[in-house]
C-alpha cells in the first residue's frame, strides 16, 4: 500500500518510467476509553461498574456531559448532551465535576509512556495520539506488538485501559481504534486499507458529515466501498478538490505525517464543534474561551507571547493557519482574543467550521518586560491572577466570563496537555515552595482567601 498519493512511478528525461519505492508507514492512534469517567472510576473504588457522568455536580444543573462511563452510556448518555437530559436519561447515574489538574496529570502520564516507543507522537486531545512507529520496529517488534505493548503499560502504571488502531495512514488508524472499544485493537496490515473500510458507513470518513452523506446518497453511496466504486473523476467533476480527498481517503490514502515537534515552542487550546457551524458567534465564543485558557497557561508558566495564531479547519477537512504579531508581548486573554478574532473575520466566509483553535509563541520571560506597560494592565493582571487562584482552588468552571455563560463549551484541554517551558517553570516553582517551606516549616498547601471579581469581556 502506498501512502504517498503521487504516482507510483517517475519519468525519466527519455520517456522511460522507473517505479518509486515507498515504504508503509506504521501508524498508531491511541485513544484512552471514556477518559474523564475511567480516572474517577479508578481513583474512587466505589464507582466501579456504576454508570458515571464527569460534566457536572448533578442532574439538575446546567452544562453539558464531558464524559460518561461506559456503564451510563448504555442509558443512551454521551459526549455534548446536556446534563438535564442525562439525568433523565440515568437517575440513579453518578454526577462529578470536572476536574481537569487531575486529568491533565495522568494525561501527561499516558503521553510519557508513548514517547518510550517512538519520538513521533502527536497528541490530538487531552486522551488520544496519533504515533509514528516505523523506525522503532527494530526495537520494540511490529506496529501490533508495540499497540499491545503499550496498552499493557498504561493498564500496569495507571490503571486505565485505551484502545489502538494500527495502519499504514492516520486516517486508518484512527478509524480503527474507534471500532471496538473499550480496550481494542485493530490492525489493518499494508495492502488491505480498502477492504478493511469498504464495508463501514460513509460516515466513518473523514471530511463526510450529514450533509456530504445526503448529498452521495444521490450516487448510491451508503458505505465507504460505494464511494471507492464511483469514477475518481466523476467525484472531482460534482465535489471539485474535495471529491479527489475523498476518493482517496476511500481506499485509505492520507498523506499526513505524524507532526511530533518541539511541544515547547507554543501554547495552544484547539476545539472540534459536535456539529459543523458557520454561525460566527459560536465560533468567537469558542475563541474567547480558548483565548482565556491560552492566558491562563501563559501566566502560570511567567511568559509573555508576541505571536497570536488561529487554526480553522472545515467541514471538508480543509485546515489553514493564520498569525498575527502583537505590539507588546501578552499574557492576558483580552489581546489574545482580539488577534484571533480579526483573523477568524478574514477568513471566516460562510463555510461550516469544524474546528478552531488558537495558539501563542514567540515567548519572553515576564521580567524583560513592562517598559511600556498600559495605565489598565495592572488592574487587568490583577483581575486575572484572581481568576487563576479562584480556579486553581474550586476548579476550572468555578469562574467564568459572562458572555460564555450558558456557551456550554467544554472546559478547554490543551492538544499536548503540557508544553516543556510549562513542565520546566512548574518544576521551577515546585522546588523554590518546597525549599521555602522548609526554610519555614510550613505546610505546601497554602490557603487561599476567596475574591470576589469582575470578568467583562
Amino acid at each position: 500500500m502506498l501512502t504517498d498519493p503521487r504516482p507510483p512511478t517517475r519519468r525519466l528525461d527519455s520517456g522511460a518510467t522507473i517505479p518509486r519505492v515507498t515504504t508503509p508507514r506504521t501508524i498508531l492512534h491511541v485513544d484512552l476509553d471514556a477518559f474523564f469517567a475511567a480516572v474517577e472510576q479508578r481513583d474512587r473504588p466505589e464507582l466501579r461498574g456504576k454508570p458515571v457522568v464527569v460534566g457536572g455536580g448533578g442532574p439538575h444543573l446546567r452544562g453539558v456531559v464531558s464524559a460518561a462511563s461506559y456503564e451510563a452510556r448504555k442509558f443512551g448518555i454521551h459526549s455534548a448532551m446536556p446534563l438535564r437530559t442525562a439525568g433523565a436519561l440515568c437517575p440513579h447515574a453518578v454526577f462529578l465535576p470536572v476536574d481537569g489538574r487531575k486529568y491533565g496529570r495522568v494525561s501527561r502520564e499516558v503521553m510519557a509512556i508513548l514517547r518510550r516507543y517512538t519520538p513521533l507522537v502527536e497528541p490530538v486531545s487531552i486522551d488520544e495520539a496519533f504515533l509514528d512507529v516505523t523506525g522503532s520496529r527494530q526495537l520494540f517488534g511490529d506496529g501490533e506488538a508495540i499497540a499491545r505493548q503499550i496498552k499493557a503499560t498504561i493498564r500496569e502504571e495507571l490503571g486505565l485501559t485505551a484502545s489502538v488502531g494500527v495502519g499504514t495512514t492516520k486516517l486508518v488508524a484512527k478509524i480503527g481504534s474507534d471500532l471496538r472499544k473499550p480496550d481494542g485493537l485493530v490492525v489493518v496490515p499494508p495492502g488491505e486499507e480498502a477492504a478493511f473500510l469498504a464495508p463501514l458507513p460513509i460516515t466513518r470518513l473523514w471530511g463526510v458529515g450529514q450533509k456530504t452523506a445526503d448529498s452521495l446518497a444521490s450516487f448510491g453511496v451508503r458505505t465507504i466501498g460505494d464511494l471507492a466504486a464511483l469514477p475518481g473523476d466523476a467525484l472531482e467533476r460534482r465535489y471539485g478538490k474535495v471529491g479527489v480527498a475523498l476518493s482517496e481517503r476511500s481506499v485509505g490514502i492520507d498523506p499526513d505525517v505524524v507532526d511530533g515537534g518541539d511541544p515547547a515552542k507554543s501554547v495552544s487550546h484547539e476545539h472540534t464543534f459536535d456539529v459543523d457551524t458557520s454561525e460566527r458567534e459560536v465560533i468567537e465564543r469558542s475563541l474567547l474561551g480558548m483565548a482565556d485558557g491560552v492566558a491562563g497557561r501563559l501566566r502560570g508558566s511567567g511568559i509573555k507571547a508576541s505571536t497570536i495564531a488561529l487554526k480553522l479547519r472545515d467541514s471538508n477537512f480543509r485546515t489553514i493557519t493564520r498569525q498575527t504579531t502583537l505590539p507588546e508581548p501578552t499574557d492576558l486573554t483580552e489581546p489574545i482574543y482580539r488577534a484571533a478574532t480579526q483573523l477568524l473575520r478574514k477568513e471566516l466566509k460562510g463555510q461550516r467550521i469544524r474546528l478552531v483553535g488558537v495558539a501563542a509563541s514567540n515567548f519572553r520571560e515576564k521580567e524583560q518586560l513592562g517598559l511600556f506597560t498600559a495605565p489598565d494592565e495592572p488592574r487587568r493582571h490583577q483581575v486575572a491572577e484572581a481568576a487563576d487562584t479562584i480556579r486553581k482552588r474550586f476548579g476550572e468552571r468555578a469562574v467564568t466570563r459572562a458572555r460564555l455563560v450558558g456557551a456550554h463549551l467544554p472546559t478547554p484541554f490543551e492538544r499536548d496537555p503540557m508544553t516543556a517551558v510549562e513542565r520546566r517553570h512548574g518544576t521551577e516553582i515546585a522546588r523554590q515552595a518546597r525549599d521555602e517551606d522548609e526554610a519555614s516549616g510550613r505546610d505546601s498547601q497554602a490557603d487561599t482567601e476567596d475574591v470576589e471579581i469582575p470578568l467583562d469581556a
